[in-house]
């Protein structure tokens, strides 16, 4: 087990996303790309402002973290305003509105990256935001109740998913009325007393005319509604398995997702030829983009041993890859690597991380095995990247993607004559 490296610390943590961020990009890919890309360097540039420090921000989601929670709060405040203004200069259906979800918590820290309930929470409070909203943990409440002039409101105890214990939400109020209201509330406590009481009786009342229509009314669980915990765990196959989990793009750049998710299904076709290994397909890891996953959960759901995560972040001619190996039964890291590399290293890169995979499960080879994890399909990077957005356009099973990805197919083919995989989805895709 790998411990070096690793970190606890108590941290602010500021999740955000994109609300209908899929029927934006499905209505103006090139417009919600532009909007996205100015908005997220707007939100990196104040979460500088407020001293915090962006963590991740795969696809339309953002997390940062921060030494204090006032700084997070009022970074958050600051950014919904900010956002409000430049929403107003467009047409209401191309708008996009974030949703915050602020929480105190313990992360492990592992270079770069934090993990942890601590960042889970975050994204199941982000998760109970409205588009253009702000909520926050009953911890970050704690911490900041009479430290902000901002109103809240109580949201109450949620069950969320894959946290034991309910968490306490409250929503931000911003708007200057609303504010006030808020303040006025507490200040103006006049009312007389049996004024008091025959509004606590009335609560009193609904209350019971609720929890009673509840009981009579509330439909039984559905299947979805059954937590993972009370989900039977599947029996694990004879022979090491393992589930490679999308690759985050922390580039910056959305329009860079096409190589971390061609690094996720490379890797996930290079172990899929040893034998010795038991491999889920990509379509099933691929379920768990964008989502904050416990490896427990995984192997629960997938049936698996072995859990292989990790980020990508490519600038130029320079990439950055993080990877390890998780044990989803102890929890514990077999192997962990960040690498650097030239852009033209990426098939030796790729190359070695299998080998590591393969030694950290110590499964053998057979010498047919071992020469076709050493060959390559392509030299020519450039080839290789067509493939790669062809892949992307592919996934996406829509009549125009398809035709976009046989023009980057073809390119790639034009580069490189024999380069099999692509010739192979131009003829028949996948």
């Amino acid at each position: 087990m790998v411990e070096e490296g690793f970190k606890r610390k108590l941290t602010a943590i500021l999740s955000a996303d994109v609300e209908g961020y899929s029927r934006l990009m499905g209505e103006d890919e090139d417009a919600t790309i532009r909007t996205l890309t100015a908005y997220r360097e707007l939100m990196s540039t104040l979460i500088q402002k407020h001293r915090g420090r962006v963590v991740d921000s795969p696809g339309d989601n953002f997390l940062a973290e921060f030494l204090s929670v006032v700084d997070a709060v009022r970074c958050a405040v600051e950014v919904q305003e900010e956002l409000r203004v430049r929403n107003a200069e467009l047409p209401d259906d191309r708008r996009m509105e974030f949703r915050i979800g602020i929480n105190l918590g313990d992360v492990v820290e592992e270079g770069e990256r934090i993990y942890g309930d601590g960042v889970n929470i975050t994204a199941r409070v982000e998760g109970l935001a409205e588009g253009g909203g702000i909520c926050i943990s009953g911890t970050v409440y704690d911490s900041i109740k009479n430290k902000l002039s901002l109103g809240y409101e109580s949201m109450g105890e949620h069950t969320v998913k894959n946290i034991k214990e309910p968490v306490w939400v409250y929503r931000v109020q911003m708007e200057p009325e609303t504010v006030a209201f808020a303040v006025s509330r507490e200040k103006k406590p006049g009312l007389k007393h049996w004024r008091w009481a025959v509004l606590a009786a009335v609560v009193v009342v609904a209350a019971v005319i609720v929890t009673i229509w509840d009981f009579y009314s509330c439909p039984s669980p559905t299947p979805e509604d059954v937590t993972s915990e009370e989900a039977p765990l599947l029996e694990l196959p004879d022979k090491p398995s393992i589930a490679v989990l999308p690759f985050a793009n922390i580039s910056g750049d959305p329009e860079q997702e096409y190589f971390s998710d061609g690094m996720t299904e490379d890797l996930i076709t290079d172990l899929s030829k040893i034998s010795g290994l038991f491999v889920i397909a990509r379509n099933s890891v691929f379920t768990y983009k964008r989502k904050a996953v416990k490896v427990e959960d995984v192997r629960r759901e997938l049936g698996v041993r072995y859990v292989l995560e990790g980020s990508v972040r490519k600038a130029g001619d320079r990439v950055r890859i993080t990877a390890q190996l998780v044990d989803t039964k102890t929890g514990g890291h077999l192997w962990a690597e960040r690498y650097d590399r030239d852009l033209r290293d990426i098939f030796a890169l790729q190359d070695e991380v299998t080998q590591k995979i393969v030694a950290a499960l110590a499964v053998r080879l057979t010498l047919d095995e071992q020469e076709r994890l050493v060959s390559k399909h392509t030299d020519d990077l450039a080839a290789y990247g067509y493939t790669l957005r062809g892949l992307e356009y592919l996934f996406r099973f829509t009549e125009e993607a398809n035709a976009q990805a046989r023009q980057m197919f073809e390119k790639s083919i034009g580069l490189d004559p024999e380069y099999a995989l692509a010739i192979r989805c131009w003829v028949r895709p996948i």
